[in-house]
């Protein structure tokens, strides 16, 4: 596939350099590292930080700014950030009040984040973590639940940094945090697989009109394969399957997320949407808040994610309103 590029082993930094040019109102790059920081850090607040790969934009950079992320930490493609460099983003960030890393639950985040808050523990700031894992999919091989953390993360980001802003302590951030990811649920399908900067092929395998269930945001295989009928019977499938996770009842709140994975249109995002827009109504669920657009991609993977988080506390929603200052958000 034809990609604007050109050095595939540089394409991660000028990425940044791009990113730090085009957002320099909100954000600023650390030189010769993959962070970035808010140019307007709030004093007297614990610090929310995140990170990863890079090739899930806008996240993480897209959420970094006032009143959401003070920094994000992005390694190269597909692959954590070094233990360093979010050590350091630690140290930028805090304000005195402390730092919580939001981490998506893959084996390689999850050290590497923790590993940083050891170190940095011992170094004299107050870190904690929280460990997003909102997705539902199941192994193919085992059919036991991935619960890896994809798309439902900037719903984590958006909360956490919110309740920050008012003064929530650390402890307070990670029960929150815990209450937040434990009422969400995601789930991901690909039409098209796809590819990483550097080579042509693609990760994985599907016929022309075929969809895979329960992909992953690295490019991962689902879990199946079968033909795309409609828009309206994937969302039927999708909601049917997100709602065995939850006490289903009649209105019931619900903040929905539908994000593309990078080369779906718009046009498409929305008539999936307006096709959950209608079963929900059918299913007479209090539909609170949504997000329609590419928050978490794949680089330039076809596909699609739905993310239900059920409100089960008012202020949720209050935080999920709260005006930030970001280019993702």
């Amino acid at each position: 596939m034809k990609k604007i590029m050109n050095r595939a082993d540089d394409t991660v930094s000028q990425l940044l350099n791009s990113i730090a040019f085009a957002y320099d109102d909100k954000l600023k790059r650390i030189p010769q590292t993959g962070i970035i920081v808010s140019q307007k850090m709030a004093a007297n607040k614990v610090a929310v930080i995140s990170g990863g790969g890079t090739g899930h934009e806008p996240a993480h950079s897209g959420y970094v700014g006032e009143g959401m992320l003070s920094a994000s930490i992005n390694g190269p493609i597909f692959i954590p950030p070094a233990v360093n460099e979010i050590v350091q983003a630690i140290e930028l960030a805090d304000q005195g009040q402390g730092v919580l890393l939001v981490v998506k639950n893959f084996e390689a985040d999850v050290a590497n984040f923790l590993a940083a808050e050891e170190l940095a523990t011992k170094q004299g700031h107050d870190v904690d973590h929280v460990i997003v894992n909102d997705d539902c999919s199941i192994e193919k091989s085992n059919f036991k639940k991935r619960r890896r953390g994809v798309a439902g993360t900037v719903y984590v980001h958006k909360i956490l940094t919110a309740a920050a802003g008012e003064g929530k302590s650390l402890d307070e951030l990670v029960t929150l945090g815990d209450d937040v990811i434990a009422s969400m649920n995601t789930l991901g399908v690909a039409l098209a697989p796809g590819t990483i900067p550097g080579t042509s092929q693609t990760q994985f395998s599907i016929g022309e009109n075929e969809i895979s269930f329960g992909i992953g945001i690295h490019g991962e295989a689902g879990y199946r394969v079968e033909p795309l009928e409609s828009s309206e019977q994937l969302a039927n499938e999708l909601i049917n399957k997100l709602k065995t996770h939850y006490n289903w009842k009649r209105g019931m709140k619900l903040a929905i997320l539908v994000n593309g994975l990078g080369a779906t249109p718009q046009m498409e995002l929305h008539v999936f949407a307006n096709d959950v827009r209608r079963l929900l109504m059918l299913e007479e669920v209090d539909v609170c808040f949504k997000k329609v657009g590419n928050y978490m991609t794949s680089i330039d993977m076809a596909g699609v994610s739905l993310t239900f988080l059920e409100l089960k506390e008012e202020q949720w929603l209050t935080y999920l309103n709260t005006p930030v200052s970001t280019y993702g958000w």
